[in-house]
């Protein structure tokens, strides 16, 4: 930045700006420029006001990328919004800026009009919510609980995201907004023994620190000695407005009245408890943060034209909310906005407005990079009257320029960050986002952003955390699920409890049979019960304990089965016996084909690409089903395998559902392989009959390598000459007909299947090995993850959601699935929003309409689509980042989830609304579903989305059309483990038996207490981990885990890993048995123990570690009988080990 200081220091509109005159710019570019320079010369606070969020957090990202000290502070737009969906990340946002803004050093802040005018706590209550600990400190550990929920931090069973705070005996874990991970606070008593960040995934600690801060999860903060005046206000108000209502709605208006009172006392951070901010005492505006500012309105008419619209909005949904008892109506939800800037502004502005405003003359750099002769020409020209200054970001660009010029044999200075410019061509590494042509400076500004296209923004900090949660296992266990017991059928699953059986605490899983029968399962062997899981979450038959209906339904189902396995395996087995081609390994051409690919490819990606060349690379047919979510690159993992096909001279059919899907593929490979010698065509309805005929001509001449297309592809006029690969894209979308002919391809040639969200009986057949399957997880950069609200319908609601994303120039989807009337809510939204250009898109209009509709939406000829769910078919539309589904309740969770990924491309912030009908009680199955998809914004879930979905809805029939009844009688798991035993009968595997180290019969008061870990879904982790530990080196890593996450263990937590040790220790050496006889135990030695050990060293160890051990041999085994004393089990532990030691 300092050359660019050092080339406007003369320059006057510059000069005018740092002298608080307004100035006139006619870019956003400049804007960025001058505002960055500007806060380097003055050094000192600024306050700059854009007209809304989306110019906000364009400037923002401007800035931020020019100098470090940037902070933004945006709220919603819409109070409507905020109140029924507040959006966590904004929050995040203003707390961290918040945070920043408390520390003494200048500030440049950006802001919009609505963010200025809102209510926030006074600096010093912030700070007084803030909280510094060091380790030695002594604070009472509730103490801390109280100040955590004061501050707004919500309690939960484990830690994963920013706001969140959890307790487990003496450890606090709380997740405080500016540090990129979780602290973990370890308590002696009430001392700080260790403060420590841990990773959210794996909850493990990554290093230990001596000091932390916690900063507030809210910015409703307030003092208490304020709660009671303010609460006699609200009080006063509501008697007021109380007597002139309709009494219809008083009740309702006390009751809510009522709770929020009980709200403001117990620091509750809901954002509806905003309303009545505006009472306290201590609330200011975001302006009062920053000491004697500068404050810069940019577009002072477009700023009060925005404001105007936010107050009448709010003015008439107050109106509405205050009618039917729903607000108070003296609350005020914002200051005057005038009031806090009061007349000491200055304004940057796009046009004149009066005769003394300065004009920054500048252009924005059009820059054409198709090709290096245009890009060099263009320098040229640049160069005959300016000197060129390009800033680029890393090395390898620079080298890359320099190559350039070489070639050209063109003359360049390499330069330095200091503020020195030469004539000609100045390269360097600086940090400059986009490219300027200053007029008076003659100098011309070029970025990679010109040079090399799109360029890594660097993400905002507080995007890391996400609604979303990652599901830990599938089968998550809560009380009140159905399992089903192997032995003893469907019961109902009731927590954990802790029985004391002859002394001796142990925990037993509790389930429920019909009559009053309980079965209680020592948690050891929670192997033998699975969650039930039907086909559409419909509720099982419980059996009653003793009764043949379990034995004969899992027999029903077990014949069925049969059939199943056998018409599977038959497929299989044709395709195993059938010799494929042999494809060769990567060869040059392969290799500089890849290595042309503009972005590194994701680890993921990678791995899927190894698999499926290897695939190829087998002599049987390969058939690979490809998951990963919408945008993932699976096109560039198909298309590599394709061209390996086509290095070895075999033709590939590319196959989609849909036409603009096969123009998109199109596109795609034409440009990817656009400097290789492959022949591409595509065969659609678009194609000309002339074309057409040519096309096909040249297929069966073997001339066209890759043929992408329709289902017109399969038809029987197309005859390849040698194909070798086919690539499907989402094959849940074909007919059967379609499906049989790829089926007979398969037996024979190589597929790869492609798919978003499988569906669970494809999903299935890859997870049994009968199919191989690949999956890509993680999203490609600047990817952000859709927002999803889950809201009741509202007109305004809508209304104002359209209307936020055509002010930033997007698209919106509004899904409505009622073809006959689906015209009035076109209709509707054309007349409430006047800027909106309607289409209407559904499965009934003729396919051809309904494909150019499509088409037309995608070249912004439209910017609202109403349609049906056809748009869930893998349409890519950037610009389309708003996304509206009515009812969306109704909409199974794979369809929910591949129709959100519709919006969110691009890298802006995408939004998902979920409406669902006012006081409709939605159905307990389709709550789970609107649950799961909030849950999921996290990239990569389609394929959890799948497994969640086969657990909702059931596999079905694994080979077709029947919905299998039968499964519902045995649940889901059960039918997977019979069938996957039947399979592997018949294809001879042997059932790999994992080394089951044997649950020893021996009692110890081993349970897990209720006070260390409240959560039965917790504890039964904690058995599930104890058992998966089958060596002595995972049994310490897990000890240590434990100690990290629970601190200190409490000893009967203790005697459960002593007693797995004594069962991992016997089972790898010279022990066959250990009996229990209540106060004695007999130990009893293998016959070839005495091999290894000496018959001495077993007698003096004996009598070193038990009190009167008793010897006996008969029949060549040996065994001792101990005393359980104290520290029996330690010592016994300590025994087997020496003796095992060689």
């Amino acid at each position: 930045m300092k050359k660019i200081l050092n080339l406007l220091k003369d320059n006057k509109a510059f000069q005018a700006l740092l002298n608080k005159q307004n100035i006139v710019v006619n870019s956003q570019n400049a804007e960025a420029l001058l505002i960055a320079s500007a806060f380097l010369t003055l050094k000192k606070n600024m306050l700059i006001i854009k007209s809304n969020q989306y110019e906000a957090n364009l400037l923002y990202k401007q800035v931020s990328q020019m100098i470090e000290d940037v902070l933004y502070f945006p709220v919603d737009e819409s109070y409507r919004i905020e109140s029924l969906a507040a959006s966590g990340e904004l929050l995040g946002q203003r707390l961290s800026t918040m945070y920043e803004l408390s520390k003494e050093k200048p500030h440049l802040l950006i802001s919009h009009g609505h963010s200025v005018m809102r209510y926030v706590p006074s600096k010093d209550v912030f700070k007084k919510n803030c909280m510094t600990l060091k380790v030695g400190d002594h604070i009472d550990v509730y103490e801390l609980q109280r100040f955590l929920i004061q501050a707004g931090y919500m309690h939960t069973t484990r830690v994963d995201q920013p706001f969140y705070f959890s307790k487990r005996g003496g450890v606090i874990d709380v997740f405080s907004m500016q540090y990129d991970h979780p602290i973990r606070i370890d308590f002696f008593d009430d001392e700080i023994d260790y403060l420590k960040f841990f990773d959210e995934k794996t909850q493990r600690t990554i290093e230990k620190v001596n000091e932390i801060e916690i900063i507030p999860a809210t910015d409703l903060l307030y003092l208490d000695q304020e709660v009671g005046l303010v609460i006699t206000k609200i009080k006063d108000s509501f008697e007021e407005q109380y007597q002139k209502m309709d009494d219809l709605f008083k009740d309702d208006f006390e009751e809510k009245i009522m709770i929020d009172i009980e709200n403001l006392k117990a620091h509750a951070t809901d954002s509806s408890q905003y309303a009545y901010y505006h009472l306290f005492k201590s609330v200011t505006s975001i302006k009062d943060y920053l000491k004697d500012s500068v404050t810069i309105l940019c577009q002072k008419e477009d700023i009060d034209f925005q404001i105007k619209n936010y107050l009448s909005e709010n003015f008439y949904y107050y109106q509405e909310l205050s009618q039917s008892g729903r607000f108070l109506k003296d609350n005020q939800l914002y200051q005057n906005f005038d009031h806090i800037v009061q007349d000491d502004y200055q304004c940057i502005n796009t046009f004149s407005t009066s005769k003394d405003d300065q004009v920054f003359v500048s252009h924005d750099v059009m820059f054409n990079r198709d090709d290096e002769k245009r890009v060099i020409q263009q320098i040229n020209d640049y160069l005959k009257n300016s000197q060129i200054l390009i800033s680029l970001e890393n090395k390898h660009q620079l080298q890359l320029m320099i190559e350039l010029f070489d070639r050209h044999e063109m003359k360049y200075t390499l330069v330095g960050i200091d503020e020195v410019i030469y004539p000609g061509i100045n390269l360097y590494v600086g940090n400059l986002s986009t490219g300027i042509e200053l007029m008076e400076e003659k100098t011309v500004i070029l970025t990679a952003h010109e040079l090399f296209g799109e360029v890594n923004v660097s993400k905002a900090k507080y995007f890391r955390f996400k609604d979303a949660k990652t599901l830990r296992n599938f089968q998550e266990l809560n009380v009140g699920d159905y399992v089903v017991h192997d032995s003893y059928g469907i019961g109902q699953y009731l927590g954990i409890k802790t029985l004391d059986v002859k002394g001796y605490h142990k925990d037993y899983l509790y389930v429920a049979y019909a009559g009053d029968d309980t079965l209680y399962i020592p948690v050891e062997q929670f192997k033998m019960i699975r969650k039930y899981a039907s086909s559409d979450g419909k509720v099982p038959m419980i059996h009653a304990l003793g009764s043949s209906k379990w034995a004969k339904a899992k027999q029903r189902a077990k014949n069925k089965i049969d059939d199943i396995a056998d018409q599977l395996i038959e497929l299989y087995a044709a395709r195993m016996s059938s010799p494929g081609f042999s494809f060769s390994k990567d060869n040059e051409l392969q290799i500089d084909f890849e290595n042309q690919f503009g972005y590194e490819l994701t680890k993921d990606q990678q791995r899927s690409v190894d698999e499926i060349k290897m695939d190829m690379e087998k002599p049987q047919p390969m058939d690979r089903l490809l998951c990963g979510d919408v945008g993932f690159g699976k096109t560039e993992v198909a298309l590599r395998g394709a061209f390996k096909a086509i290095l070895d001279h075999k033709q590939v059919a590319f196959l989609c559902p849909t036409t603009i899907l096969s123009m998109q593929h199109f596109k795609t490979a034409t440009e990817r392989f656009k400097n290789f010698p492959v022949e591409i065509a595509l065969l659609n309805r678009f194609t000309s009959p002339k074309e057409k005929k040519r096309i096909l001509k040249e297929v069966k001449e073997g001339k066209i390598d890759l043929l992408i297309g329709t289902h017109r592809i399969l038809s029987k006029d197309v005859q390849f000459s040698d194909l070798g690969l086919l690539v499907i894209d989402e094959e849940q979308r074909f007919g059967v007909k379609q499906k049989e002919k790829i089926k007979e391809y398969r037996e024979t040639i190589d597929v790869l299947s492609l798919s978003a969200t499988p569906i669970p009986r494809t999903l299935q057949m890859s997870l049994m090995g009968i199919r191989g399957l690949s999956k890509i997880d993680t999203p490609p950069k600047n990817r952000l993850p859709v927002q999803t609200y889950v809201v009741e319908k509202n007109d305004t609601l809508i209304k104002q959601v359209i209307e936020r994303e055509l002010a930033r120039d997007g698209q919106v989807f509004y899904l409505y699935n009622h073809t006959d009337r689906i015209a009035n809510v076109a209709y509707k939204i054309a007349s409430t929003v006047p800027n909106a250009k309607v289409a209407i898109g559904h499965g009934q209009m003729d396919k051809n309409e309904l494909e150019d509709v499509m088409l037309r939406f995608m070249n912004k000829e439209f910017n609202v689509l109403i349609c049906t769910t056809i748009i869930e078919t893998g349409i890519d539309i950037p610009n389309a980042n708003t996304m509206i589904v009515e009812d969306a309740d109704k909409f199974g969770l794979a369809q929910l989830y591949q129709i959100r990924g519709r919006v969110g491309r691009s890298e802006r912030g995408a939004y998902a609304y979920l409406l669902y009908k006012k006081d409709k009680a939605i159905q307990d199955d389709a709550l789970k579903r609107l649950k799961a998809i909030k849950e999921f914004t996290e990239l990569g879930s389609g394929y959890k989305i799948a497994m969640r979905d086969l657990s909702i809805r059931g596999s079905g029939d694994i080979l077709g059309g029947r919905q299998a009844g039968f499964i519902d009688d045995i649940g889901f798991e059960m039918y997977m483990k019979i069938l996957q035993d039947a399979i592997n009968v018949r294809m001879h595997k042997e059932e790999k038996t994992e080394e089951n180290i044997k649950n020893l019969n021996v009692n110890v008061d081993g349970y897990i207490p209720d006070d260390y870990v409240e959560s039965d879904y917790e504890k039964l982790e904690l058995y599930q981990r104890l058992d998966e530990a089958k060596t002595m080196s995972e049994l310490n890593s897990l000890k240590a885990e434990f100690d990290d996450y629970y601190g200190n263990l409490p000893e009967a937590i203790q005697a459960l890993i002593e007693k797995r040790k004594l069962e991992i220790l016997s089972h790898y050496s010279i022990i066959e048995d250990i009996k229990d006889h209540g106060k004695k135990l007999e130990i009893i030695f293998s016959s070839n123990a005495f091999e290894i050990i000496s018959g001495d060293k077993l007698f003096l160890l004996a009598n070193q570690l038990f009190t009167k051990p008793a010897f006996k041999s008969l029949d060549n085994q040996v065994t001792i009988t101990i005393q359980k004393n104290n520290q029996w089990l330690n010592h016994l532990n300590e025994f087997i080990e020496t003796l095992s030691k060689k």
